[in-house]
């Protein structure tokens, strides 16, 4: 079965980074296994300071972020994702940025968010938190 995949930002990072081969070539092929991607606009702002601070050429990174367009679905935060992600953060104790982009993938019907930044198999709502960096 094909779940709908939200993509954390960190993913795209380790996919386009190439300092740390092991993360890398895992986020490639996770990249390269799932068929329906996710993100939010949130995604694309973070990918961009992110690598900005990694001083990787602008050129590069729109080159990159046309790319990850091309590869999501790429949802809009909308009002009623900021209102939701309040009471995300609320109730689950997570930050702000963090509530932001669950709430995104729960609004855009996602089943599996892929992070290293929340514990992992951890489920949300409908939503269920992969690292794909956790061995064993």
């Amino acid at each position: 079965m094909n779940h709908k995949s939200f993509i954390d930002t960190n993913i795209w990072i380790y996919a386009h980074l190439e300092n740390d081969d092991e993360k890398n070539n895992q986020a490639l092929t996770l990249l390269d296994s799932l068929s329906e991607l996710a993100i939010s606009t949130q995604v694309l702002n973070e990918y961009y300071s992110v690598m900005l601070k990694y001083k990787i050429a602008d050129e590069i990174i729109q080159d990159n972020i046309n790319v990850i367009i091309e590869a999501s679905n790429v949802a809009l935060i909308e009002i009623s994702t900021l209102q939701l992600a309040h009471k995300i953060r609320l109730q689950n104790g997570f930050s702000y940025w963090d509530s932001l982009m669950i709430a995104s993938a729960i609004q855009n019907n996602c089943t599996i968010l892929y992070s290293e930044d929340l514990q992992h198999q951890q489920k949300i709502q409908t939503l269920t938190v992969i690292n794909p960096f956790v061995k064993g």
